[in-house]
């Protein structure tokens, strides 16, 4: 059950990150990053790497998706919001994903594979987030208000394109 999980979630994962990028609408586009960056947190969880799904969620879908769709909503002429399809470099580009995929796998069949777990007590995400309240609240808050005045800067940018 657990593997047949794992499998529809990978599937709907490729599935959504297939639709991304043959996407003629950018809003469009936009939902299905954000659909694929939510099933990679899936299968990070499915690793067992809580954190890294939680971050995921948090930091790509929640911030820069979300920034995104503002921006798209607010810049994009809401007239014409398909994108042209044309590619003149198929051939090169069909090469270029064909010699990395062979890399890729080469890679992975070659490498000795070990199972096992970190030990226990080493990483912690009540430890991580204790030190991000703590020690590290001054660049946290920081990085917040960065993306806050990034957002004020696209609505001002969409404001100016209006005149």
């Amino acid at each position: 059950m657990i593997r047949a999980t794992f499998y529809l979630i990978a599937g709907l994962t490729l599935f959504a990150a297939f639709r991304l990028v043959v996407s003629r609408n950018i809003f469009h586009g936009a939902i299905y990053l954000a659909m694929t960056l939510l099933g990679i947190a899936c299968i990070y969880l499915y690793l067992d790497a809580e954190f890294l799904a939680l971050a995921q969620i948090l930091i790509y879908v929640g911030a820069v998706v979300t920034l995104f769709l503002f921006i798209i909503m607010l810049t994009a002429n809401i007239k014409d919001r398909a994108i042209e399809q044309t590619n003149k470099l198929l051939p090169v580009s069909a090469v270029s994903v064909t010699v990395f995929l062979l890399l890729l796998l080469n890679i992975i069949n070659g490498n000795p594979w070990q199972a096992g777990r970190p030990a226990e007590g080493v990483f912690t995400v009540a430890r991580l987030g204790k030190s991000l309240m703590t020690t590290y609240a001054l660049p946290f808050e920081v990085l917040s208000v960065t993306l806050v005045a990034v957002l004020v800067g696209a609505i001002v940018i969409g404001k100016a394109d209006n005149k």
